[in-house]
């Protein structure tokens, strides 16, 4: 076990080395509205140049510098948290890959490289969800990478759009055509984040990569996989403007997974859905055109939604591997550091004055209130973003106010390492949003009526009344009360319909598999045709690829070719 400790430190403190690096660049280029756009030669084939082509700029780097940092805290994590799993060195490779497919991304203005890292995140996502080789994670890491196909398809049809405009390059496309031009394209790059970033109709997946080891879900649900979506939009922003479909999209996805947590007692999906959540935020202010505030989000939450999820890893391990919160209770007297680090980064989700979550989150909605507002959403987003309070308060009463009982025996510990690596993210979940907030975005005064003020005051008072009734209700044993749970808890049926538009396909493929490879493919394939030559004596039957062979065919098509170019 000792050489999974090295590897997983070494290949953290390389990773915490890149970030410093990563972090310390954006700012200056930032500072210095430095743009570093590189093209490497990487062969030339019949006088077509294959070109990787590398785009830095303040928000790739620091997006990247922030990856990276949690990525490391992650390892740091996983030597003790994966302690005693079998195949610690398989998984700290697959991270690795994870997060270099990201990296790729990231820093890619070119499609087809998009495409790479685009796949490389699927591929690998689906590698970890399924790490537990049992029949839970085998359904959940195929409705995860059937779902992210969809995506995909959208990402290749755009590539193919692409070659009308003699370039795979996005970075100047918006000023180069009209906007009417760039209409399909659009529409395949919003599909593709809609599944990436698991927005409605695409959201079952993503509590259902639950399944993963719960350092894969702090990282994928935190600056990775579920983000990858936003930041694509954020590239194609020049192109996308005002768009109306994106803003209602995240509204309702914002609203839909802020009450399903509401009613769901599965402590990772909880935190997974409250991820889903803000992800309905960036893309709500992203529908109204504001890319940097979006940005600003994405990197505040990837701070303390990774940490929530390494705590709940403290929780499930000192529990017995359980994850049912109504199991739970009573952490803050066994596990003090961890619950203090718990409820700072709730109080940072719910928008906490002066902690990170509060200086992106206040702000997006106070620019919302500032434009020409629809009543009917700006209900629905009030209503969303006070589901968050409701959850939160919900979530922590069932972690620290209840009462174990017996369940008080158990061994509860918190390992060194493991604080260690959550009191590095701690402290970026109190003061980043600051920093950021000073460093690229300037604050700058807002003033809204007392109306909005008051407002949003009795709608805490309601979202307080709705904590109280779904605490004190839960159990509730009436027909009614349970048919509305299981619907409102069961993110609208979204994971029921997904699956059922699945398996029809994976039947017929089944069927084909049958009937053709296992079929008639195999006297008309190549295998066939290999056993037809054979049996007819045209060729050598002991030696399929002899040298006389290969030079009487060689012979005959050069003649042929001389015939057809004469």
């Amino acid at each position: 076990m000792l050489k999974f400790n090295l590897v997983s430190y070494y290949m953290g403190v390389l990773m915490f080395i890149f970030s410093m690096v990563g972090l310390g660049l954006g700012v200056s280029f930032y500072f210095d509205a430095k743009v570093i756009f590189v093209e490497w030669e990487l062969f030339d084939l019949f006088g077509s140049l294959i070109i990787m082509t590398l785009l830095m700029d303040w928000m790739s780097l620091t997006f990247t510098g922030l990856v990276s940092l949690i990525s490391s805290m992650v390892l740091f994590y996983s030597t003790y948290y994966m302690s005693g799993d079998k195949f610690m060195y398989r998984f700290i490779i697959l991270v690795c890959l994870f997060v270099l497919s990201m990296m790729l991304m990231i820093i890619s203005p070119n499609l087809i490289s998009i495409l790479l890292g685009w796949d490389g995140l699927g591929l690998v996502s689906y590698c970890l969800v399924i790490y537990y080789q049992n029949v839970k994670s085998a359904n959940a890491g195929m409705l995860t990478i059937l779902s992210n196909r969809v995506g995909d398809v959208a990402i290749l049809l755009g590539i193919a759009w692409f070659s009308n405009f003699n370039s795979w390059n996005f970075y100047y496309l918006g000023f180069m055509h009209p906007p009417s031009e760039l209409v399909f394209l659009l529409a395949m790059m919003i599909l593709a984040a809609m599944t990436k970033s698991a927005q409605i109709p695409f959201s079952a997946w993503l509590p259902a990569a639950m399944a993963a080891p719960t350092p894969v879900s702090a990282l994928v649900h935190s600056s990775t996989l579920v983000t990858a979506g936003v930041y694509l939009l954020i590239r194609f922003s020049s192109i996308l403007n005002l768009n109306n479909f994106i803003f209602f999209v995240g509204t309702l996805t914002m609203f839909m997974s802020g009450l399903g947590a509401n009613f769901e007692s599965d402590l990772k999906k909880i935190i997974a859905l409250s991820t889903l959540s803000q992800l309905g935020v960036m893309m709500m202010i992203l529908g109204l055109g504001f890319m940097e505030l979006s940005f600003f989000h994405l990197l505040s939450h990837a701070l303390f939604k990774s940490l929530l999820f390494l705590c709940a890893g403290v929780y499930i391990h000192s529990v017995g591997d359980i994850q049912d919160i109504r199991l739970m209770g009573g952490f803050w007297r066994e596990l003090p550091i961890s619950s203090v680090y718990f409820m700072g980064c709730s109080l940072s989700l719910c928008g906490f004055p002066f902690l990170s979550g509060f200086y992106s989150k206040d702000l997006i909605l106070e620019v919302y209130q500032l434009n020409m507002m629809n009543e009917f959403m700006f209900l629905i987003i009030i209503m969303g973003t006070l589901f968050t309070v409701s959850y939160s308060v919900r979530l922590s009463y069932f972690l620290f106010w209840r009462n174990m009982g017996v369940k008080t025996m158990n061994l509860m510990s918190e390992k060194s390492g493991m604080v260690y690596c959550m009191s590095v993210l701690f402290v970026l979940a109190i003061s980043a949003g600051s920093i950021m907030s000073w460093v690229y975005f300037p604050s700058y005064f807002i003033f809204l009526p007392m109306f909005f003020k008051i407002l949003i005051l009795i709608g805490v008072l309601m979202v307080t009344l709705f904590s109280y009734i779904t605490i004190s209700y839960y159990n509730l044993n009436d027909v009614l009360m349970s048919e509305i749970k299981h619907f409102l808890g069961g993110m609208w049926y979204m994971p029921f319909i997904s699956v059922l538009f699945f398996m029809e396909g994976l039947k017929q493929g089944k069927v084909f598999h049958s009937i053709c490879d296992q079929g008639w493919y195999e006297y008309v394939g190549g295998q066939g045709v290999i056993y037809l030559i054979s049996s007819l004596k045209i060729t050598d039957s002991q030696n399929f690829l002899s040298l006389k062979n290969y030079t009487w065919f060689f012979f005959l098509m050069m003649v042929i070719l001389m015939m057809v170019l004469v």
